[in-house]
């Protein structure tokens, strides 16, 4: 792998703010971030990537590519869960097998806007339907954990009475992290070139900025939870690692099969690697109150995403520019 990639990865100022927060637990910093600020970080890289994408497929329109691009999203959305909770229950239970892979079959948005940074620095364009696809591989993640616990749990302990369809769903499409996504694609789609150009200064001209400072705090969450990796054990950790490379592997095969431009595939690629730290971990513990949190939130967020964000998203670049996508 070329190593230049990786240093230009590391070198990214949020990148750089993402270890600054670590490096503040590690030597005790009184640094703090008031806790409603991470939030509205959060709700602002949503709405803007949201805008973004929505506006940008006004002006690529919908096309068959387009179209074929969001079925693959939401096909590996649906198959990460059913191939990681098969290789988890070697180990594990129904309940925490089937949380760990909802977690991993969803997304990490903050991932995914890495990974449009190292392209940008690449000066590699990508399409702003792929906003779309994170929107789209968000929820069906949730439905097949919980199918799956459904399926393979303990009859007995499956808690029959108390489960609630209705509440699934909702906390699937009505979370607030997805319903704000999809309704800003919504909004940067009707109001098009006139809306971006009286937003384009609060969605993109502060963006790297806000981006720097949520990472800062992720950084700092990061590090906290990383004492909780010694509950996990080898298999999980070795689980945390192997299993988006695998699925970046397979999202980069499906990326060059369908015809991907080298932009597209790597945020795709990006999509299939990532494992979701807010809203999967949201629904499960409401739905599956069974599992523990402090394994699936653990791998997701102190593992896999520092992972992805330092090697894994130039290592998947290598394999798409060696693969010839």
């Amino acid at each position: 792998m070329n190593s230049s990639l990786i240093l230009s990865n590391i070198l990214n100022p949020p990148v750089l703010f993402f270890f600054l927060g670590m490096l503040a637990i590690f030597l005790q910093s009184d640094l703090e971030i008031p806790q409603p600020l991470p939030k509205l970080f959060s709700l602002y890289l949503l709405l803007a990537i949201g805008f973004k994408g929505g506006y940008e497929i006004t002006e690529s329109g919908i096309n068959p590519e387009i179209a074929i691009t969001l079925f693959a999203a939401i096909l590996m959305a649906s198959a990460v869960p059913v191939y990681s909770f098969f290789i988890l229950k070697v180990k594990l239970d129904a309940y925490n097998a089937a949380a760990i892979a909802a977690t991993y079959g969803s997304i990490s948005a903050v991932t995914f806007i890495t990974a449009q940074s190292f392209l940008k620095i690449l000066n590699i364009s990508s399409g702003g339907h792929m906003v779309a696809a994170l929107a789209l591989m968000e929820s069906p993640a949730i439905i097949v954990g919980i199918l799956l616990v459904r399926l393979f749990a303990p009859p007995k302990e499956n808690q029959k009475g108390e489960f609630s369809w209705s509440e699934v769903l909702r906390e699937a499409f009505l979370n607030g992290s997805v319903f704000l996504l999809i309704g800003s694609v919504i909004i940067g789609t009707l109001t098009g070139e006139r809306g971006w150009d009286k937003l384009h200064p609060f969605t993109q001209e502060i963006f790297y900025g806000v981006l720097a400072f949520f990472l800062l705090d992720m950084g700092m969450v990061a590090a906290r939870r990383i004492k909780d990796m010694r509950k996990t054990g080898s298999f999980l950790i070795a689980f945390s690692i192997l299993m988006p490379v695998a699925n970046a592997i397979f999202g980069i095969i499906i990326a060059k099969l369908i015809g991907m431009s080298a932009g597209n595939a790597l945020l795709f690629a990006v999509l299939c690697a990532s494992a979701s730290y807010i809203a999967v971990p949201a629904a499960m513990r409401m739905t599956v109150p069974e599992a523990n949190p402090s394994l699936y939130v653990s791998m997701a967020l102190a593992l896999t995403f520092p992972f992805n964000i330092i090697i894994g998203i130039p290592l998947y670049f290598n394999i798409i520019k060696a693969i010839g996508v």
